[in-house]
């Protein structure tokens, strides 16, 4: 038997997360009775009074967009991954004692894109990389590609204006990567291309006109990785495009399977089943 405590994973939206589906099996696979973990819905605006809110019932929350920026200010210490990212997306609750426990703001999606990218890459390496995107996972996934020996990435984003954050983000990290537009899309197309490793960090669907482009393109034996972040709808369209192409596509679930797996040991405090976890997220996905 074990001590009953409660996660979360929040965000707006949040009906479609697999989270619940791969926390819930390992806390089965730990025997950790009575653990529960659920999805929140909670907006930008409703974080403070949720964070506000938690005591020593609870192990920690998950945190996925908007969320994982706007948390930063809510919590008492964060560790130097998730600091120097600028991007928390697990929350762990410590201390039982009396008054407000402390929260500490973890990284775990750096973790989550090195695994998931080191499936599709095998041995190979990562000399030219393409983002997408200039968000949080943004960021975390320049921190990824530093940690695969690529230290350079063009980062293409739909707009130069909000991409503030993660040019902090890269100087930081002490990174060098090179911010472009997403117009003309004959560069991009070009880029994408010429890539070892291609990260979409863009919310579902965004990334559909690029698919279009690159289906019409036709199979060209297109020889990269992409690892697109997003996985509702499964698959989405660029993985679908990319793999038409030719070229090795990772998917979104493999991705929150491995940051998931981290979340799992922090909060818990003992090794992840990963198997168990990944048996669960198939039958899901079937």
């Amino acid at each position: 038997m074990s001590t009953a405590r409660r996660a979360a994973v929040l965000g707006h939206p949040i009906a479609h997360s697999l989270s619940p589906v791969l926390h819930r099996a390992a806390y089965a696979a730990l025997g950790l009775d009575g653990w529960r973990y659920d999805p929140v819905d909670v907006t930008e605006e409703q974080l403070p009074a949720f964070v506000g809110d938690l005591d020593a019932s609870w192990a920690g929350l998950s945190l996925t967009m908007p969320l994982k920026q706007t948390v930063l200010g809510l919590l008492d210490h964060v560790e130097p991954l998730a600091e120097v990212v600028g991007a928390v997306n697990t929350v762990l609750v410590q201390g039982g004692g009396v008054g407000r426990p402390v929260l500490v703001g973890a990284n775990t999606d750096v973790h989550g894109v090195v695994a998931a990218l080191r499936e599709g890459l095998g041995e190979r390496r990562v000399e030219r990389a393409v983002v997408l995107g200039a968000g949080a996972t943004a960021a975390s996934t320049l921190a990824a590609l530093a940690q695969l020996g690529c230290p350079t990435a063009d980062v293409h984003v739909r707009s130069m204006a909000r991409a503030g954050s993660t040019m902090r983000a890269a100087h930081r990290m002490g990174v060098e990567p090179r911010f472009l537009t997403m117009d003309p899309v004959d560069r991009l197309l070009a880029a994408v291309d010429a890539a070892d490793v291609v990260v979409s960090t863009l919310p579902p669907r965004a990334a559909d006109p690029l698919a279009e482009r690159l289906a019409a393109t036709g199979a060209a034996g297109r020889a990269g990785v992409l690892l697109d972040c997003a996985y509702d709808p499964r698959p989405t369209a660029l993985t679908a495009a990319w793999a038409a192409g030719g070229g090795v596509a990772v998917t979104g679930e493999r991705m929150l399977l491995h940051q998931a797996t981290e979340q799992v040991r922090l909060m818990t405090g003992r090794p992840a089943p990963v198997e168990a976890m990944e048996r669960a997220l198939e039958a899901a996905l079937v």
